[in-house]
């Protein structure tokens, strides 16, 4: 990405994004929608970081405003997740390859699950580029898994939500908002990435105690990645 080009970076709650705004630099605020985004650069890469807020609605709002009103040029989307590939730990890193939506349900009209109506689509691709980039980045600063994220209007806590989305999806971590980022990236034909620090083991009995580490190193590695787009 050159320099002139400008990224949007998404986090839902405050600990996966404060340490993004307190970095950048040439700085300026606006809320729209409710939203405060913040406009600067983390190290020379122009950039619009903003916390959307938990779930898909909200993650949705974000990625349209930071394209419409901000002339995003890519996103990314940062932050915790719980893990679920087998042997991932708390504090391991998920850079998702692409993004489904475990709550996306019309298998009743004879739709497989998953699948967004209108897109024909259940796993959304991320972008190549970017993807081949964080993961480089992420490697260097702890264990790294690639593969398909999944996110849904569900904290999930109960070992059959955590079991059907990992075999339903081969999904390797799920969050609430990566996907519906992803959707209006998608199609916006604008490229997009996800990155998520394992917070807990998708059960959430972690949560509390590992997510502010895990934000603080989503937080790290989103600053190297921006730094490697400059």
């Amino acid at each position: 990405m050159q320099t002139n080009k400008m990224l949007g970076i998404i986090g839902a709650m405050s600990m996966e994004t404060e340490g993004l705004k307190a970095a950048m630099t040439e700085k300026r605020e606006e809320t729209v929608s409710g939203i405060c985004f913040t406009v600067g650069k983390l190290g020379n890469t122009p950039c619009v970081t903003a916390t959307c807020g938990v779930g898909k609605v909200a993650a949705a709002m974000c990625a349209e405003a930071m394209l419409l009103r901000y002339n995003a040029t890519a996103l990314l989307n940062t932050g915790v997740a719980g893990g679920l590939a087998e042997g991932m730990q708390v504090t391991d890193i998920a850079v998702a390859t692409d993004v489904v939506q475990h709550d996306m349900d019309t298998t009743a009209i004879g739709d497989p699950a998953g699948l967004i109506s209108g897109l024909n689509i259940i796993h959304i691709p991320t972008d190549a580029t970017l993807t081949a980039l964080l993961a480089k980045t992420a490697a260097a600063e702890g264990r790294l898994f690639e593969g398909t994220i999944a996110s849904g209007d569900l904290f999930v806590a109960k070992s059959e939500d955590k079991t059907r989305i990992k075999s339903m999806f081969g999904a390797i971590a799920c969050e609430m908002e990566g996907a519906s980022i992803g959707q209006v990236a998608y199609t916006n034909g604008v490229p997009f990435a996800v990155l998520r620090v394992i917070s807990d083991g998708g059960d959430g009995m972690e949560f509390s105690e590992f997510a502010p580490k895990a934000a603080a190193l989503s937080v790290k590695i989103t600053k190297a990645f921006a730094t490697a787009l400059s």
